[in-house]
């Protein structure tokens, strides 16, 4: 065989070898097509991705980011409005009386204070008078004279009058503290101490004698007398003391 023979046969090999190999390669290249375009992007091309997840995180679907609570209840899972409630606010029956402590009327008269003696329930005396050191001092009895029991506290508003009703100085001062409620029941008697001192003690000069002694009961507006005995004021000195129990201190 010459050389220009065996040249030209293996020139023939060589491009059959060679279009063997391209003919593999090309059917490899077929076969992997699908299965590298569904691969993840490479790390060369964060653009990619990063625009991807963006586009997931910025644009969610309504139910993955809706929370189950904040759906809005169905008729059929509202509570109802008696439901909500408490027992104890049901308003009680229009025909049902309030809750109330039976208490009998003499239980209350029992426990309520005696009301206010009035000028009209109650008698009046001016007592003996009563001398000592210079000072002289009159009780002034209150009695009851009604069917029921009353009570008085504090001073009464006391005048001397003459017999013509003509005023005589001034209304007596207060002397001592106020006291408490003296209770009187029918028959019972309270008192007051007027007091004066003799004639000389004080260089101020004594009122006229008087023959009327004018009172206002604690608390009334209604009036009572009785005679004064010639009960005189000298030293300036008149003076009423709060109530007592009693007829005489």
């Amino acid at each position: 065989m010459s050389l220009t023979a065996k040249t030209l046969g293996r020139g023939r090999r060589a491009a059959a070898g060679s279009l063997i190999a391209l003919a593999a390669l090309t059917l490899t290249a077929c076969q992997d097509g699908s299965n590298s375009a569904a691969g993840p992007p490479s790390a060369s091309s964060p653009d990619t991705a990063g625009s991807a997840e963006g586009e997931h995180s910025a644009k969610p679907s309504g139910d993955v980011r809706k929370p189950s609570g904040s759906q809005a209840p169905s008729a059929d899972t509202q509570p109802s409005a008696s439901a909500s409630k408490p027992s104890g606010s049901k308003s009680p029956d229009a025909g049902s009386p309030s809750p109330r402590p039976s208490t009998s009327r003499s239980e209350n008269a029992a426990k309520s204070p005696a009301g206010r003696c009035t000028a009209t329930q109650m008698s009046l005396r001016l007592g003996p008078s009563d001398i000592g050191a210079g000072n002289i001092h009159y009780p002034l009895v209150f009695t009851n004279k009604g069917k029921s029991a009353c009570s008085l506290r504090g001073y009464p508003g006391v005048s001397l009058m003459s017999r013509d009703g003509s005023v005589i100085g001034k209304p007596a001062t207060r002397e001592g503290g106020a006291g408490g409620s003296v209770k009187l029941q029918p028959g019972r008697s309270a008192h007051v101490v007027l007091h004066t001192v003799n004639d000389g003690v004080s260089d101020t000069p004594c009122w006229s004698s008087s023959q009327i002694v004018y009172v206002y009961p604690p608390g009334s507006k209604d009036s009572m007398t009785t005679q004064s005995r010639g009960l005189r004021v000298c030293g300036g000195r008149f003076t009423v003391t709060t109530m007592e129990t009693g007829a005489t201190s």
